[in-house]
């Protein structure tokens, strides 16, 4: 699949990279730095382009940028009319301490408000981006469960082309629902942080939920 990854950050740099290695042409886009998205095209062996030239080459997109970025990221992107587009981003203010979404709204749906005629999944925003590496590692090599990716979106088919891609990280998605319970998930991300980057074990904190029968 052509791919393209809208931020350089940690998440949006790793997950590219590793759906490279899966075989995926991956196009890195959107930095302040044209040379950290040479440099991460180069190590991944994908490409890099501006964000509408990404945007008119891929398949699927993933949205790993600061929330206080995405206006700017959408704008160039255009109206992004049928594209899957895999949102990883926490609506988080410039100190990166509270949600500036939430309750009545959550940043899944502010985002569908913005590109209605996109195929949004959210996915991997309540996943800390250090354990996407061993993840990968271990695919396929333990008998325990593939940890979990909490997954939600209004689109059946785009969570299941999504699911896919989770799947080729090393994740198992797990299905929570429409776009609506993104205001109870994202909430959760923080809840995340404070287990993978406060408590002690490090940062590479991953879950499986399960149902007892």
């Amino acid at each position: 699949m052509k791919i393209g990854i809208l931020g350089s950050g940690l998440m949006g740099a790793k997950l590219g990279s590793l759906w490279a290695a899966c075989g995926h042409e991956v196009t890195f886009a959107y930095s302040r730095s044209a040379s950290k998205l040479a440099r991460l095209a180069r190590e991944a062996g994908g490409s890099h382009g501006s964000v509408a030239e990404t945007v008119a080459r891929s398949e699927a997109l993933l949205l790993a940028v600061h929330w206080s970025r995405v206006e700017d990221v959408l704008e160039q992107a255009g109206d992004l009319a049928e594209k899957l587009v895999l949102n990883c981003c926490v609506p988080l203010d410039a100190a990166d301490r509270d949600l500036v979404v939430g309750r009545t709204s959550s940043a899944a749906e502010e985002l569908a408000r913005l590109r209605p005629l996109a195929r949004w999944v959210s996915c991997f925003n309540t996943t800390p981006s250090e354990s996407f590496y061993p993840v990968f590692a271990r695919k396929g090599q333990t008998d325990r469960p593939a940890p979990q990716v909490l997954t939600y979106g209004d689109d059946a088919e785009a969570k299941r082309q999504a699911g896919a891609l989770i799947r080729d990280i090393g994740f198992q998605p797990l299905e929570a629902g429409g776009l609506r319970n993104g205001r109870y998930i994202e909430p959760f991300a923080m809840a995340t942080v404070e287990l993978a980057y406060v408590q002690p074990g490090g940062p590479a904190l991953i879950y499986h939920f399960d149902k007892l029968s």
